[in-house]
């Protein structure tokens, strides 16, 4: 999940020896052949000179912190690293891979977690250190969709080229990784003290537990009926709302809530001395969100977003949740026990009846392209989605999505799906969609909130370049959207460029955002000071995102926004709902703002009940 309005955001520390960094590595010709296997590595690498081998294999042989390990792994070659760090240790570092994925795994090659997928950006990772005699690192390659096009159109040559551009596509098989912080845990003496404030136990099935311990009972028949029926704890609180108890079960120190209706990692107290640890909260019955738990979170520092930070070391799924969410509903897609998130759905959440693939709704066809940015000095994968019926559907009724953060809203919101879905209901018209990624080294936080070069690069490049494609409609249908920064940028980005953008699906907006110096909401004030433009928008924030810690908070300032643009004459339609900084909100309501601001007369009763019970339109 993204965490721009609460800075959860890892920032890597970049040591290169060459101003052109990974763009150079990624590029065929460039490569430096230092992928040679060590210490259980499968898979033959291609002979090397005897100097080289010997210098790659001492770099491959061990990592240091903060100095890139760069190279190229064959298709099926395994690379195998390890670190010297203590266990108990918070590791940081950062992958730039397309194809390869990094995982930790014990000495004999048993899997312990997945740190990246290796999807061609940046990636950063955190994981708590078993020690050196007790894990290790592995590089393995796997397939990529390959690119179909680059920027001119030209097709990419897999096995390499010459003359590639400065900001070429990436390679399969390439790889930099780096290392950025081993942060070994605190000496006793020297950990803060922890400011916990006590909650009175509200439960009336803890305090059903708590009266068995004290009379000499375990916590056995408990757990037992956690497992029959399922985690979070709910129970009755009011005709509006129920109680929700969070639980984890044997840790040794501590538990932090990721993902509370807090937004605080909020602490879990323990139940007595026994193993029982929970924190409740009093929920809306609409509330829909996903959770995590981080057990025993090492203090590693006094500095307090670093220790804030150390909470993704040891975070994963409830066990006892079955209702997981992030790679596939049913589990088979998650690689361990820190993959994914559980969710929590409460009895009158609303339905999310287009967000997953449907039997027999056929799929269309996703490209993979490769754009690159002189002005912005970068490039990025454009994923481009075409629907089944696209081609022969007549041009003037077209619809186009333009999406930010293309791997989250292709992995873990199933984007694709929900369209055929929307279609298949005759409830959207045929929308293609183009899913834009990030650039590398952090490009995000400079480039989606407001940035002119970047807006203009949307304009400018990217939406010429699709229209060339064969990849447009007016912009009256155009829909330009996105979650976090996402939503942020959509409404600066059609705010720029009318032309192109009528519409704006914008997500849990970050509109607290603002330059240094000046107060928040700035986007408010430039839409404010601006002429009125033919722009329809559909708002969404969670009732969880508002003001705290004297920042500035999502729900208000969408509020804000809103008001001075229904103030300018704008269409808006602002919804807000019991949920976070969520994908698993976001998945929904995606569906739900296309049909706002795109979408056609339901064709039955059924199709209209169920438009409004998810939608309320």
């Amino acid at each position: 999940m993204h965490e721009d309005h609460q800075a959860l955001s890892l920032p890597v520390m970049r040591h290169r020896s060459s101003g052109k960094g990974l763009r150079s590595l990624l590029v065929p010709s460039l490569l430096a052949a230092a992928s040679v296997g060590i210490a259980n590595s499968a898979g033959a690498a291609r002979p090397l000179p005897a100097d080289t081998a010997r210098s790659a294999a001492k770099a491959a042989s061990s990592l240091v912190l903060r100095e890139p390990l760069s190279g190229r792994l064959s298709p099926g070659q395994v690379l195998s690293l390890q670190l010297e760090a203590p266990a108990g240790a918070v590791v940081r570092g950062n992958l730039q891979a397309l194809g390869v994925v990094l995982d930790v795994q014990t000495p004999d090659g048993r899997h312990l977690r997945r740190l990246s997928q290796g999807e061609g950006v940046d990636h950063a990772f955190t994981w708590l250190s078993r020690g050196t005699a007790k894990e290790r690192l592995v590089l393995r390659t796997e397939n990529v969709q390959p690119y179909a096009s680059t920027a001119g159109g030209m097709p990419v040559v897999q096995g390499g080229h010459s003359d590639a551009p400065t900001h070429a596509a990436p390679s399969p098989g390439a790889y930099e990784l780096t290392i950025t912080q081993v942060l070994a845990p605190l000496a006793a003496g020297h950990v803060p003290a922890a400011e916990i404030e006590p909650e009175p136990l509200r439960s009336p099935r803890l305090k059903a537990l708590q009266a068995r311990l004290a009379q000499g009972g375990d916590s056995r028949g408990f757990w037992q009926e956690m497992e029959r029926q399922g985690t979070p704890l709910i129970e009755p609180w009011d005709a509006g709302h129920q109680l929700v108890s969070f639980v984890w079960r044997g840790a040794g120190q501590s538990v932090r809530l990721f993902g509370s209706p807090s937004g605080n990692h909020e602490p879990l107290q323990r139940l007595g001395s026994s193993d029982v640890w929970w924190a409740s909260f009093v929920m809306p019955r609409d509330a829909r969100l996903s959770y995590g738990f981080a057990p025993d979170v090492p203090a590693v520092s006094a500095d307090a977003m670093i220790q804030r930070r150390a909470i993704l070391s040891t975070l994963q799924r409830d066990p006892l949740n079955r209702q997981s969410w992030g790679r596939s509903a049913d589990l088979q897609a998650v690689q361990d026990r820190f993959d994914g998130r559980s969710a929590l759905t409460l009895s009158k959440a609303p339905p999310q009846p287009w967000s997953q693939p449907r039997a027999g709704v056929a799929a269309g066809q996703l490209q993979r392209h490769w754009l690159d940015s002189q002005a912005l000095g970068n490039g990025r994968d454009i994923w481009i989605y075409k629907p089944q019926g696209w081609q022969q559907s007549d041009a003037a009724q077209r619809s186009l999505l333009v999406l930010f953060d293309a791997q989250a809203y292709l992995r873990q919101v199933p984007t694709p799906a929900i369209i055929d879905n929307l279609m298949a209901d005759g409830l959207v018209p045929a929308t293609a969609v183009v899913l834009v990624a990030n650039g590398a080294d952090n490009a995000r936080s400079r480039e989606l909130p407001p940035n002119p070069g970047f807006a203009d690069f949307m304009g400018r490049q990217l939406m010429p370049w699709l229209k060339a494609q064969g990849i447009a409609a007016a912009a009256e249908r155009t829909v330009i959207a996105g979650s976090s920064f996402g939503g942020l940028a959509s409404s600066y980005v059609a705010l720029r460029h009318p032309q192109w953008f009528g519409n704006v699906l914008s997500l849990s907006g970050s509109y607290w955002w603002a330059p240094r110096g000046e107060s928040p909401n700035w986007l408010a004030r430039q839409y404010q000071q601006s002429p009125q433009l033919p722009i329809r928008f559909y708002l969404d924030a969670g009732i969880y995102e508002g003001a705290r810690g004297g920042q500035a908070g999502i729900r208000e300032t969408s509020q804000e926004l809103g008001d001075v643009l229904r103030a300018k004459g704008n269409k808006v339609v602002q919804r807000e709902h019991s949920t976070g900084h969520d994908y698993v909100h976001w998945q929904g309501s995606l569906a739900c703002g296309l049909l706002a601001l795109t979408g056609r007369e339901p064709s039955s009763e059924r199709l209209k009940q169920q438009v409004a019970q998810s939608c309320g339109l």
